[in-house]
């Protein structure tokens, strides 16, 4: 695809994302719509549920999915795991070395992870994305349909290409995220957010996702603001746009930012929501590891910073509500996934080997 193709094909992406809708799962009149009526108070004291969920191998990313299950990436278990609420396993699928999760409004869970091919007669391992369809099985995990959607033959070339997260979005549409060491092209470089879309989307009569090309206008070694440079996680927001959280572990001031996606008489692209130094949020290497992030229904940002040992949290003004890394007797290890879901915060306390849920103490 020329690049005036690929340019032409992210325009009516947008376009479908502002002006249209698609067939979901779920009804989306419950979605925060961003009127900014949303609690931003101060209950951001969290107790410690017990028991803490053990049986994990650095666990690197944690889920809440719209049913609501759980699903964990037991990253060196090579699986990802299904718990109810109450942390009891529903089921587990096996999956060589996950590290992120997202899941669509159909149901589909989407997993960065690896899998071992043999090109020219050499076994060779490569990073990889899969989509899982959850509904075919009736939510059995270990049954459910699974597609490889990424890497396609012609990013055989490219073994050292890291898939390291991904979010979806209203209508379906997800992003991954890419990292690598070759970043000099301007059309195709390792470190991207790349767009899926529904085929639908594009007028194309099918089930099936296409990769349309990448986010636009985002540096791939940038070291300010609205970058690319290794980026670590991704998290949308649950409304009706196309904004997201992203952390990044390369060489950056501002290592978590909320991009927004903006509308001007001049164009359409992702800018910072914050200025440098106007919030707690984006005061420069406020962050050194950061490797997960959440979004609640009140637009609350949750960051894991697994060289701080703590998570961070952010109202929707940027202003920092509470961080922690000890609790009691007991404190994180190089956490790398977070998850929040009916007043309960859930982080995959990666060097630990387990996952650990907080209750507001207001809830007590």
């Amino acid at each position: 695809m020329n690049l005036r193709k690929n340019i032409e094909v992210i325009i009516l992406f947008i376009l479908i994302v502002f002006f249209t809708s698609c067939t979901e799962k779920f009804d989306l009149t419950g979605i925060d719509t961003g009127d900014g009526n949303v609690n931003i108070g101060g209950d951001t004291v969290y107790i410690q549920l017990n028991p803490v969920w053990e049986g994990f191998n650095r666990p690197q990313d944690i889920m809440v999915g719209r049913e609501p299950f759980i699903y964990v990436a037991d990253t060196e278990n090579n699986r990802v795991v299904m718990l109810n609420l109450n942390g009891d396993v529903l089921g587990s699928r096996a999956i060589n070395r996950p590290v992120a999760l997202a899941q669509d409004y159909k149901l589909n869970l989407i997993v960065c992870a690896q899998f071992d091919t043999v090109v020219g007669g050499v076994s060779q391992t490569f990073s990889a994305v899969y989509k899982i369809d959850l509904v075919s099985s009736s939510h059995q995990l270990s049954s459910a349909n699974i597609k490889r959607l990424l890497p396609r033959p012609a990013d055989l070339n490219r073994p050292l290409v890291k898939y390291t997260g991904t979010c979806a979005f209203f209508n379906n549409v997800f992003y991954i995220s890419r990292k690598g060491p070759n970043n000099t092209s301007f059309v195709d470089p390792d470190n991207s957010i790349l767009i899926f879309s529904p085929k639908k989307l594009l007028g194309v009569p099918s089930e099936e996702d296409t990769l349309i090309g990448r986010v636009p206008n985002i540096d791939p070694l940038g070291q300010g603001l609205v970058s690319a440079n290794e980026i670590s996680s991704l998290a949308s927001f649950n409304d009706q746009t196309i904004d997201m959280i992203v952390t990044l572990t390369g060489e950056n001031s501002f290592k978590s930012q909320w991009l927004k996606y903006v509308i001007s008489p001049i164009d359409q692209r992702y800018l910072s929501n914050y200025s440098p130094n106007s919030v707690s949020f984006m005061i420069p290497n406020k962050f050194s590891r950061p490797e997960g992030s959440a979004v609640d229904q009140s637009r609350n940002i949750f960051i894991a910073d697994a060289d701080r040992d703590s998570i961070y949290k952010f109202n929707s003004f940027g202003d920092e509500l509470q961080s922690f890394g000890s609790f009691g007797d007991d404190s994180f290890n190089e956490p790398h996934g977070v998850a929040f879901f009916d007043k309960t915060l859930y982080v995959a306390d990666t060097g630990n080997n387990r996952i650990v849920r907080f209750i507001l103490s207001t809830e007590q």
